[in-house]
């Protein structure tokens, strides 16, 4: 990766650490004081997202696509603003948690708009906060209060999904490219080293160190479909067609 593409793609980190360095410089005190902050939350972050990345890990090794775009794709209507709701509603955890679920969901196919759902109702209207907002400042605000959200999270999702397309975010999405060719994705984290894909299919996997290892890295389409029932049996969900 060049210096520029490096930039361009971390901007804003190189944006923050330059206001650092002048704060250390210009205004010591405001510095240390800043830096105490941001540790607090460092330390938070370091604490919650591995947790999240595991999570999203086996959410995207053991559930389908299918399953996803049934219950979030483009097809999913009210059931899937209403199941998008109730996901954001029902989460626990600080709102940037969300992000790599939600990046994840959209990998699988989930719509824009249920998206926004589930961002927007993890962050205003979850369970436990509108417990306490109705201890602090009563049942009727948090009833209002909620009920006005709600209306204003759908609205806002139509509306984004209207004005950001996927082509314009950078997720690649799990399904056939234009020319059929596939390929197979083997997660090494995952491969508990059986063999049964070796010993089924020897001619398109190989052992490597103990992990299963895909021999081609681009095969038809035909090809890949011939694979999938080796696909199917594998006991740890390990191995998975990608474009």
């Amino acid at each position: 990766m060049n210096a520029t593409k490096y930039i361009k793609r971390n901007k804003l980190l190189l944006i923050v650490g330059a206001v650092y360095l002048s704060l250390i410089v210009f205004k010591t005190d405001k510095a240390i004081l800043s830096f105490k902050n941001s540790s607090y939350y460092i330390i938070e972050m370091l604490q919650i997202m591995p947790v999240i990345f595991i999570l999203t890990s086996l959410i995207e090794a053991w559930v389908p696509r299918e399953v996803i775009m049934n219950s979030f794709g483009e097809s999913s209507g009210k059931k899937g603003a209403i199941l998008s709701f109730l996901l954001g509603s029902v989460s626990a955890g600080p709102i940037y948690a969300a992000f790599p679920v939600c990046k994840m969901l959209l990998k699988k196919g989930a719509r824009i708009s249920n998206i926004v759902i589930i961002l927007s109702a993890w962050a205003v209207v979850k369970v436990p906060m509108l417990a306490n907002e109705a201890k602090f400042l009563g049942p009727k605000f948090m009833a209002v209060r909620w009920v006005l959200t709600t209306i204003s999270i759908f609205i806002m999702a139509y509306l984004v999904s209207k004005i950001v397309k996927k082509e314009n975010m950078p997720i690649e999405d799990e399904k056939e490219n234009n020319n059929g060719i596939q390929s197979i994705s083997i997660k090494k984290q995952y491969c508990i080293g059986c063999g049964l894909c070796t010993k089924l299919s020897p001619e398109n996997f190989s052992m490597e160190n103990g992990k299963a290892n895909f021999i081609n890295k681009k095969t038809s389409l035909e090809a890949i479909k011939a694979i999938k029932p080796i696909i199917d049996k594998c006991p740890a969900k390990a191995i998975s067609i990608k474009c």
